[in-house]
């Protein structure tokens, strides 16, 4: 069998992809890859105690600061957003509860609508990125806008419910939501290397995150997106660390049994095969789990990670590029 990063190797004249990968099996042997660079001005490369944004892939984050929230009895998951958070919606239905929140199921306005903005860099224009410090500060971008459709009725992917998700978090915790990740889901799993970080204040072997342009130019994505990560996204983790991640929550370090059983239910379906928990992605096969995984793409951001329950395998793909992570992930999937 190759080796992953013969593998990766064999894509790149396709891809040129820029990132850390690991691969560990169900027998805890692991095999990892790493290509291109953190820091391309400095020529300094990629490794594998890189950190970088994973974008959308922290949405399970949220999902288990919601459930450990609701273990130790503060919340349930048929909470309704306005028992929960005090915050005026004025157009919100009062239906709404956390659950839907969680499945993108709760038909509230988002913040950046993919069907009516093709780039997500259009949303700074009228509201700089680096005023976007804290979760409160993306609420105008939204909080008076209309239903889009009446909770429950279908799935559409919704950065803004996760907004409040964090809110919710705050408000239950009397914690700010990124203090609460760390010292709640990263410590306890031991992930000592990630974090939610400033653009401004970015810690030692962190990824720049890279635009390439048509005419072969390039950029960083710091004027792309909001200053500091939050709910819906923009923590930055090693392969390393999210590998721990998934081990700690089926391990039951981070939710108990039938709390992890919850939020991998697949509450909503989104196509043929593919399902949605709680903060994750399940894609299925004749009634069998094929994988559980989250994803995140932004300007400068491509990532994929998957637990496979049948061999325990978990696979971490992390670039510091717009594209490029599906390709390797699809390509790991191929070989195991």
């Amino acid at each position: 069998m190759k080796n992953l990063e013969k593998v990766i190797d064999e894509l790149q004249s396709k891809v040129n992809f820029s990132g850390a990968v690991m691969l560990l099996n169900g027998d805890g042997h692991a095999e990892t890859a790493n290509f291109g660079y953190a820091n391309r001005t400095d020529l300094l490369k990629n490794n594998q105690g890189t950190r970088f944004g994973i974008a959308s892939g922290c949405k399970l984050f949220t999902a288990i600061a919601i459930c450990q929230l609701v273990e130790e009895g503060r919340l349930s998951f048929d909470t309704r957003l306005k028992d929960c958070l005090d915050i005026e919606f004025p157009s919100f239905s009062e239906g709404i509860t956390i659950h839907h929140l969680l499945t993108h199921t709760s038909g509230i306005p988002d913040y950046f609508d993919e069907d009516v903005m093709d780039d997500f860099e259009e949303l700074w224009i009228k509201r700089p990125m680096y005023h976007i410090r804290s979760l409160k500060d993306f609420l105008p971008m939204f909080q008076n806008e209309q239903m889009k459709s009446t909770p429950g009725e279908a799935f559409h992917y919704n950065n803004a419910g996760y907004i409040l998700l964090g809110l919710i978090v705050e408000q239950a915790s009397g914690t700010e939501f990124t203090e609460y990740v760390q010292e709640n889901i990263f410590k306890k799993a031991g992930m000592m290397d990630s974090g939610y970080f400033s653009f401004d204040a970015l810690p030692s072997n962190t990824a720049f995150g890279y635009i390439d342009l048509p005419d072969g130019s390039w950029k960083t994505n710091i004027y792309s997106l909001p200053v500091k990560g939050g709910s819906d996204g923009g923590a930055y983790v090693t392969v390393e660390d999210m590998s721990k991640l998934w081990k700690s929550l089926f391990g039951h370090l981070l939710l108990r049994e039938e709390t992890l059983h919850k939020l991998l239910t697949s509450h909503a379906q989104v196509n043929e095969t593919g399902y949605y928990g709680y903060g994750v992605w399940i894609k299925k096969q004749d009634d069998h789990v094929l994988k559980y995984h989250v994803m995140g793409y932004d300007p400068g951001v491509s990532f994929h990670s998957a637990y496979y329950p049948a061999s325990q395998t978990i696979a971490v793909v992390c670039s510091n590029k717009s594209s490029g992570a599906f390709d390797i992930m699809k390509a790991i999937e191929d070989r195991i």
